[in-house]
């Protein structure tokens, strides 16, 4: 099973990225967790070459979309909402078909967080993801520094995070037989 891994923080030291690069270390070994590299690269949406004119990096991430069982998303919370490289990111893919009826666990590292996580719900929901609520978790990550090394080592942060990638895995196994 391979699931895509999107932070929507284009920091280099983000504590979303980490929280997905852990994951990726604690899947078991029948899934692949792949970080997308290329959030911060995409040209803003514009819907008029939103066709046959789609620019290559987009028609890749379409592709990767429509390649993968999953995804997982985790991103911070700018201004009360979405980060805006990772709602261009979405609306990029409002009109493909590879995203409808996609599996999604999304991943908060900030308690305090909530506006961004409502929002990306809505617009998700919108997009027809099918959100897994049991494997969208909360981990206190707020100002703590950790790399994903650390996520790993500590039980209270690794443990949420196994049992959120073990819920979407159920959810996708128990979708794909309906």
């Amino acid at each position: 099973m391979r699931l895509l891994a999107i932070s929507g923080s284009l920091r280099a030291a983000s504590s979303n990225t980490a929280v997905l690069q852990a994951a990726a270390r604690l899947a078991p070994r029948n899934v692949t967790i792949e970080l997308y590299r290329e959030l911060g690269e995409l040209p803003h949406f514009n819907p008029d070459v939103d066709n046959e004119k789609l620019p290559m990096i987009v028609a890749a991430l379409r592709a990767e979309i429509g390649a993968v069982d999953g995804l997982l998303i985790s991103s911070p919370e700018y201004a009360r909402g979405v980060p805006g490289s990772l709602k261009n990111a979405l609306d990029w893919l409002v009109g493909s078909f590879e995203f409808p009826n996609k599996f999604v666990a999304l991943i908060n590292v900030s308690p305090r967080a909530t506006h961004a996580q409502a929002s990306l719900t809505t617009t998700l929901e919108t997009m027809s993801a099918r959100i897994v609520a049991e494997a969208s978790v909360t981990l206190p990550l707020l100002g703590a520094n950790l790399g994903a090394d650390e996520i790993v080592a500590t039980p209270e942060l690794a443990e949420p995070l196994r049992k959120a990638i073990a819920a979407i895995v159920a959810a996708i196994n128990a979708g794909d037989k309906q």
